[in-house]
């Protein structure tokens, strides 16, 4: 690989040159491979986001601050060892620190006890991310993400694409949801930019999503409230099908919410019954931007009793990372 590497850089074509042995040393020469592969295609992307976030530092501040990164098992690592294959899930990996820190205590009045073993529900826009923490850090070698094996230690943490900006379909006869997203532009329907139905939209039509509560950045100029005469519209458009005979529109976005949850609590119960632990004695901590809007249903579905909803819910992944 050095001699290989060697004559890559006597080329001078080569903006970015990863050998596996430095990237992961690790047995398994397919994955180790794919590894080095994703890091080779991944990190010029991160120096890149990386010098543009140093440009703007006083001169000197790199040499006398101390700057980390997280990395995708919970830890942090400085700036100038920061590699695309160790960021695949650091911003997950940031909520997960955020909620063992503030979500695994034992319960008032009744201290001597052991804490209950808690899951991670983030949910956000595009995709929901699902962890379970009872006192450490659970970690896997090897994942695959896109296809692509990785072997990078990696907290335990599943995904799947079910979010505030999941499209919505009526297919056969069945009510889906995702994978595709609306983006953050042009966004849900509600986003007055012309966007898809989404899950968002179910939430503003059922009442869950209060447009008097949001501030008016929406619409082309970023200065209109949510539309939610636009998001009924919507569902009123699907409610001609001849899957949704009979329903109304907030039956149909109940409809589309249940199928949702449904999607977001399968990978919770990976996590705990097909492992043998009872779901019923944990509690759930839901966080993200739209993480409080299905927790109860979550946590009904689930058998769960107990629900966290930190103050700092839409950012508790940043606010992991400072206590990393």
């Amino acid at each position: 690989e050095k001699i290989v590497a060697e004559v890559a850089k006597s080329m001078a074509c080569f903006t970015e040159i990863s050998m596996s042995h430095e990237v992961m040393a690790m047995v398994k020469m397919v994955p180790r491979g794919q590894t080095a592969c994703a890091a080779a295609y991944l990190t010029p992307k991160i120096t890149e986001y990386l010098a543009g976030f140093t440009r703007g530092f006083d001169e000197g501040l790199m040499t006398n601050v101390r700057l980390d990164f997280m990395k995708s098992d919970g830890g942090l690592t400085p700036v100038n060892d920061f590699g695309g294959h160790q960021a695949i899930l650091s911003g997950p990996a940031g909520g997960v620190v955020g909620y063992a820190k503030t979500s695994y205590r034992p319960s008032p009045g009744n201290e001597g006890a052991n804490p209950m073993p808690v899951i991670g529900f983030d949910m956000g826009g595009t995709s929901t991310d699902v962890s379970r923490y009872d006192g450490t850090l659970e970690l896997v070698f090897e994942t695959t993400t896109a296809g692509v094996s990785i072997q990078a230690p990696q907290l335990d943490i599943h995904t799947v694409a079910a979010g505030g900006g999941s499209r919505l379909f009526l297919q056969n006869g069945l009510f889906v949801v995702g994978p595709e997203s609306a983006k953050a532009h042009p966004g849900p329907v509600c986003y007055r930019k012309n966007g898809y139905l989404a899950v968002t939209d179910a939430n503003v039509v059922l009442g869950r999503v209060i447009p008097d509560y949001f501030p008016n950045i929406f619409g082309p100029n970023e200065d209109e409230p949510l539309d939610l005469e636009g998001a009924r519209a919507a569902f009123r458009a699907i409610a001609g099908e001849e899957e949704a005979t009979g329903r109304s529109i907030e039956e149909l976005a109940w409809g589309f919410i249940q199928v949702a949850n449904e999607a977001m609590c399968r990978p919770i119960r990976n996590l705990t019954q097909m492992r043998g632990f009872d779901i019923t004695k944990h509690a759930l901590a839901c966080f993200g931007g739209a993480g409080p809007q299905h927790a109860c249903a979550m946590a009904r579905a689930l058998g769960i009793t107990k629900v966290y909803v930190h103050r700092y819910g839409g950012i508790l992944s940043a606010y992991g990372l400072s206590m990393a």
